[in-house]
C-alpha cells in the first residue's frame, strides 16, 4: 500500500450556497482542484478585518467640510464676497482632512 503524502484529513461541512460559492471562486482563479486550493486558501489566506476608527473619523470629516463648503459658497453667491476667516476655516478643515487620511493610509500600509 502506498504511503500518502498527506496522512492528516482535515473534514467540515458547508451549505449548498457555500459550495457554490467555493466553486465560483476556484473558478475565478481557473483550478478544478478543491482540495488543492481549499488548503492553499487555509495557508496563505488571510481574513482583514478593517474596523478601523480612522476611517469613521476620515467620513465624519467629509461630510463636515462638505457641508461647510456648500454653506459657504451659498453664501458666496448670495453676498458676492468671501472673508479672511472662511478662507481660514476651510484651510484648518482640509489640513484635519488631510491628517487623519494620512493616519488612515499608515495604519493600512501596516496591515500584513
Amino acid at each position: 500500500m502506498k504511503k500518502r503524502k498527506r496522512p492528516e484529513r482535515v473534514v467540515f461541512y458547508v451549505t449548498p450556497e457555500e459550495k457554490e460559492m467555493i466553486r465560483e471562486k476556484m473558478a475565478q482563479l481557473g483550478t478544478c482542484n478543491m482540495g488543492a486550493y481549499l488548503r492553499k486558501i487555509a495557508i496563505d489566506g488571510y481574513v482583514v478585518n478593517l474596523d478601523l476608527p480612522e476611517l469613521r473619523e476620515l467620513t465624519t470629516l467629509l461630510r463636515r467640510s462638505g457641508n461647510n463648503l456648500n454653506q459657504l459658497t451659498k453664501r458666496v453667491h448670495e453676498t458676492a464676497r468671501i472673508y479672511d476667516a472662511d478662507i481660514e476655516s476651510l484651510r484648518m478643515e482640509f489640513d484635519r482632512l488631510l491628517n487623519a487620511a494620512d493616519v488612515l493610509l499608515s495604519r493600512l500600509a501596516a496591515l500584513k
